[in-house]
């Protein structure tokens, strides 16, 4: 009764205690007649076989074994759950549960379903409400099979006759009073309530229906998954154990941070090209080494834990600092930029500068020259954008000083006074003066000197510059012009700060470029080059700004974003498409590396060759060369592309948009041979059978599309769909016979379809426990299980893989991470090798044809890996390190 002090609340609760008493007397009776049961169910099963008690007709073990048998009154779902996932494996050890006929009883009646209280899925979706209190978060529940009698197992939606009826009631009537044994519980089950009663509180009951080694049970943010047990796993002990005996090599990386970076070009002193893209800063070789285009190669430096923001190359050609943004780690907390000083023929680092110095990132970075690069300057990205000068030797700070509050794009030191440091960016070009303090750390001095536009417009941006030997500045601004800066003495009427003696003003103007001018680059033989943004043309200027020779961009790269200086005539231009570009201005220009602009999610390998395709939010779909490492073909899909699958024939490609669109292109002439759409919401997997004969399409809309496919794959039909999931799809897989569907959802079911059968829902999951499967890229199941991690939330894992030898697991995570397991991983807490390199959560992995590469996607860093599988014995760099827990180096977006 609700309120206080009533006149009848004392009787009340004295009827209520008496009641309670009753009960708790009762309770022991019970028990004691359940004890009495329980042995003589075991002296029957002693003395007679298990068949003589079991319905030959009845259906075996039936759904969820964490749903309430029949007999017993439905389980609530928790009030409330709790996240992550748990490591540990309890083991069941109840005693005599009785005949395998009478614990597994027939089907439910509900609707021909055959878990009671409605629960049609494995995973903890909407339509679990039946299972039972989930215990503590992500506690793993593996449970030892009882020997079962070889009758055959039948779909509880088929049709009995009904001369089979009595027969089946009885079977229920037996099942309930099994289940009543195993609803007693021994000692331990009751005495254990801490560790496996409901988060959900005293409220909510605790379920404890798992037969012996039937299954395994797990949990995502409080959701019971239940995975069955393969029928030849008598154990989990005996399944393979520690980090698989392949590793991964970095081969080689698609694409270049162009869109949104600068100080992103050089040319080392060997002829190596170094750029950056996610974490890696790549060492690109033309022509030189094995494999790529024109048989260059590439070598990477991996020792960053974050997005690159920018390079600066030693005056000795040799040595290279590289500066990386601050990030995040998995629970949100910032992690720290710092700057790399590397030995590029080495690859190793000689110094770490700025721990714990800078804020955000660092944006600029520049080498002194006149001292042979003693010195680095350095401005990050705070909102003072503080201004540093270091010992790169000893990695100590000599000078600090707040910069501006506007955006600095770039900084360097006068090639001939390291006293005298440049940076500009927002509205500005400032003029630094650097007393070193005697080499002592701390004590120098900055002071600064406004450059002095006067009668010239001041642009919006000044993104670049170049120092003339001659001592003179040039500056490219957001307005097209070339200014050309010099020292002047200061009058009463120049502006200026603390009563300078000189000041730093415009010479000269020249108007270069439509739009903005994003690079300027001083060749060997004194001419200076522009790149521009609009315009997109390359122009030579000599002595005077007067314009020698220019070359114009295909459009399709994009504008020029930064030049570098080869060999000879031979110039490097990079994009803000993400491209680097190589030739001259006589030649012209052709690609050497190419990359997506935005974030991706759609990958597909090849059936037969080592290819690859990718799409994503640039609305491009390429098709990538892993043997020549070079992009064969793109297209523009007008519409973002999440998803990807080759017909086992190679010769055509569906592709998933974002609208609920599909397409199937002819991967020889790129032409659209279908176009078709099912519902208008996003599709997440389109998928092959292993026979080419349908087409599974899994949508936002929470339904499986099934289609015919000829066999060309060329025509298409609408075939059947599959309904029954209460969240959008995830993945799915086909069984190797082409007849199956195994799907996931995004509130973590797991679902098994009978296409050819007519696209129904297959209630009886334990019947799909042995079922083999084409390829594996569902990321709940029992052979993949031991994949997550503990803590997770349930969208940790983007993307697996098994490949196709059935040997190794490739993982996907939202920490930047590839992982390799051993298959099937099916032990929690399964050890892994884990990869670095991307700077943004990885969306998908994909093994080649033949097992020998992986291929991973990049979020919003935009990059493309391609990792060498090495077997065993195989030769290569140190395997990673294993770990049990994914590593916590810090996801990052891009600033567009």
């Amino acid at each position: 009764m609700d309120g206080a002090g009533g006149p009848g609340e004392g009787p009340a609760q004295e009827a209520l205690q008496s009641l309670s008493r009753r009960l708790q007397v009762q309770e022991k009776e019970m028990e004691l007649v359940k004890a009495a049961l329980a042995e003589a169910l075991r002296l029957l099963r002693l003395q007679a076989p298990p068949t003589s008690l079991q319905d030959p007709g009845a259906p075996g073990p039936t759904r969820d074994s964490a749903a309430a048998p029949p007999g017993l009154p439905p389980t609530h779902s928790p009030s409330s759950v709790s996240r992550g996932t748990q490591t540990e494996t309890e083991v069941e050890t109840e005693s005599s549960p009785g005949p395998p006929g009478l614990i597994n009883g027939p089907a439910a009646p509900h609707g021909g379903g055959e878990e009671p209280g409605g629960t049609q899925s494995e995973g903890g979706g909407s339509s679990s409400s039946g299972t039972g209190s989930p215990g503590p978060p992500g506690l793993l529940r593996l449970v030892q099979p009882p020997q079962r009698t070889d009758t055959p197992r039948r779909n509880s939606s088929s049709s009995s006759s009904p001369s089979e009826r009595p027969r089946q009631k009885l079977s229920r009537k037996a099942a309930s009073s099994a289940n009543l044994l195993l609803r007693s519980g021994s000692t331990e089950s009751r005495g254990g309530k801490d560790a496996l009663s409901s988060p959900g509180g005293p409220g909510s009951r605790r379920s404890n229906y798992n037969l012996e080694g039937i299954s395994v049970k797990m949990f995502l943010r409080g959701r019971p998954i239940t995975m069955y047990i393969p029928s030849g796993i008598r154990s989990l002990e005996e399944l393979p154990s520690g980090p698989p005996p392949e590793t991964l090599s970095l081969d080689w990386v698609y694409g270049y941070r162009g869109r949104d970076s600068r100080s992103n070009l050089f040319v080392l002193r060997s002829g190596e090209v170094v750029y950056f893209i996610a974490c890696v800063v790549v060492l690109y070789r033309p022509g030189g080494g094995p494999g790529g285009p024109g048989g260059g190669g590439q070598r990477h430096y991996r020792g960053h834990t974050d997005c690159v923001r920018c390079l600066a190359v030693h005056p000795d050609g040799v040595r290279v600092a590289s500066g990386q943004t601050a990030g995040v780690d998995k629970d949100g907390k910032p992690l720290q930029p710092v700057v790399h000083v590397w030995d590029s023929e080495t690859l190793l680092k000689l110094q770490e500068i700025g721990l714990g110095a800078f804020e955000r990132g660092v944006g600029a970075l520049a080498f002194s020259v006149a001292d042979l690069g003693a010195f680095l300057c350095v401005v990050d990205d705070s909102n003072e954008h503080m201004l540093s000068v270091w010992d790169c030797s000893r990695g100590t700070k000599l000078a600090e000083i707040k910069s501006t509050n506007d955006s600095v794009l770039a900084v360097g030191f006068n090639p001939r006074d390291s006293s005298c440091i440049v940076t500009s960016g927002k509205s500005h070009v400032h003029f630094w003066n650097w007393s070193g303090g005697a080499g002592v750390p701390g004590n120098g001095t900055l002071t600064r000197k406004q450059g002095v536009f006067g009668k010239y417009k001041k642009p919006k941006f000044i993104p670049c510059f170049v120092l003339l030997p001659d001592g003179d500045i040039l500056t490219g601004d957001s307005e097209g012009n070339i200014l050309t800066w010099g020292r002047s003495l200061s009058d009463s009427r120049t502006p200026g700060r603390g009563g300078a003696k000189e000041t730093y003003g415009i010479v000269a103007q020249a108007h270069a470029h439509e739009g903005s001018i994003f690079a300027l680059c001083l060749r060997r033989d004194g001419t200076v080059l522009s790149g521009g943004g609009r315009d997109r043309r390359l122009v030579q200027w000599g002595p005077g700004l007067v314009a020698l020779q220019e070359a114009e961009i295909p459009e399709h790269f994009g504008a020029v974003r930064a030049i570098a200086e080869g060999l000879g005539s031979e110039l490097l231009v990079g994009t803000t498409k993400n491209a680097l570009l190589r030739g001259d201005l006589d030649q012209g220009f052709s690609p050497v590396i190419q990359g997506h602009t935005d974030e991706l999610w759609g990958l597909c390998t090849h059936p037969f060759q080592n290819r690859f395709l990718t799409c994503g939010h640039d609305r491009q779909l390429c098709l990538w060369d892993g043997e020549g490492h070079a992009l064969a073909w793109s297209i523009d899909l007008k519409e973002t592309g999440l998803c990807a699958d080759f017909h086992p024939s190679g010769a055509v490609v569906a592709v998933g948009l974002n609208t609920g669109r599909w397409l199937v292109l002819d991967t020889e002439t790129r032409e659209i041979v279908s176009d078709i759409t099912d519902g208008n919401e996003q599709l997440s997997v389109v998928r092959y059978s292993p026979d080419g004969l349908y087409l599974a399409i899994g949508s936002h809309d929470n339904m499986i599309y099934i289609y015919s496919v000829s066999s060309d794959g060329a025509k298409s039909s609408r075939f059947g769909r599959c309904v029954g999931h209460s969240s959008f799809i995830t993945h799915l897989d086909w069984s190797k016979d082409g007849n199956f569907i195994m799907s996931n959802s995004g509130d973590y079911e797991i679902l098994y379809w009978d296409v050819a059968g007519g696209c129904k829902l297959l209630r009886n999951r334990y019947e799909s426990r042995d079922r083999e499967w084409a390829t594996y890229t569902c990321v709940l199941g029992f052979h993949v299980y031991g994949v997550w991690p503990d803590g997770s939330d349930g969208t940790d894992i983007n993307s697996l893989c098994r490949s196709h030898n059935e040997r190794v697991v490739a993982v996907a995570d939202d920490f930047c991470k590839v992982h390799l397991f051993q298959y099937p991983c099916a032990r929690a807490k399964a050890p892994s090798l884990v990869y670095g390199g991307h700077g943004s959560h990885v969306t998908s992995v994909r093994f080649t044809h033949d097992d020998s590469h992986l291929v991973s996607l990049g979020g919003k860093d935009a990059s493309i890996f391609q990792w060498r599988v090495l077997g065993p014995g195989g030769a290569g760099p140190a395997p990673a390190t294993p770990s049990r827990t994914p590593s916590l180096s810090p996801a990052s977006s891009l600033d567009v």
